[in-house]
């Protein structure tokens, strides 16, 4: 059986992204660029808005307020390129442009729930904010982490990421600092159909 984690990068205050802002906010380092380049092979699963960003980036479209990729953004985006993904979207046509990519126009949540009972390995979201909540909902997330950079985008922020969320407890598997300035924290969720009635002893 597979298991899915579902994966974000954020600013301190909880947005995916930032208007202006390069990738990985411009703070990335060493310590974080290696554990990146050990994560196992996955199968990532996307909507159709990351898939038009992300497969723009790969034939070259550079994000807003950018001249060129770095190279660290560029390295990942090479890297998504080779690995196995696929889309959900009902609006995007075949053939799918990006290379290893397949276009599901079945329900997402029951597409999932098939890859994971069927398949074995690591899906792994990659963006797809309405997609991870609506994965999150059904109970399908074994894995859910974030990584925090040290940065607090509330005048340029896009993309807030827990918007729409139900509740959910989170039992934390595993916590770890790179570089010295960014923060990761990952958690096995639980969601809630209400508020603990009272605390824990």
């Amino acid at each position: 059986m597979s298991e899915l984690l579902v994966d974000f990068i954020t600013s301190l205050d909880g947005h995916a992204s930032g208007e202006g802002w390069p990738g990985f906010w411009g703070l990335e380092g060493p310590e974080y660029l290696a554990w990146l380049g050990e994560q196992p092979e996955a199968t990532y699963l996307m909507g159709a808005n990351t898939y038009r960003l992300m497969s723009g980036f790969a034939a070259g479209e550079v994000p807003d307020g950018q001249d060129e990729f770095r190279p660290e953004e560029e390295a990942s985006v090479d890297e998504l390129t080779q690995a196995s993904k696929v889309v959900f979207s009902s609006s995007l046509e075949e053939p799918l442009t990006w290379a290893n990519s397949t276009l599901v126009r079945d329900d997402a949540v029951e597409a999932v729930r098939a890859m994971k009972s069927s398949g074995s390995g690591l899906l792994s979201t990659i963006g797809s904010l309405s997609l991870c909540r609506s994965l999150l909902r059904a109970g399908l997330v074994d894995r859910f982490r974030v990584v925090m950079f040290p940065v607090i985008t509330g005048a340029t922020g896009e993309e807030r990421i827990y918007d729409g969320y139900p509740d959910v407890a989170l039992e934390m598997t595993e916590h770890r600092t790179f570089d010295g300035r960014i923060q990761l924290v990952e958690y096995k969720p639980r969601v809630l159909e209400h508020p603990p009635l009272g605390v824990p002893a």
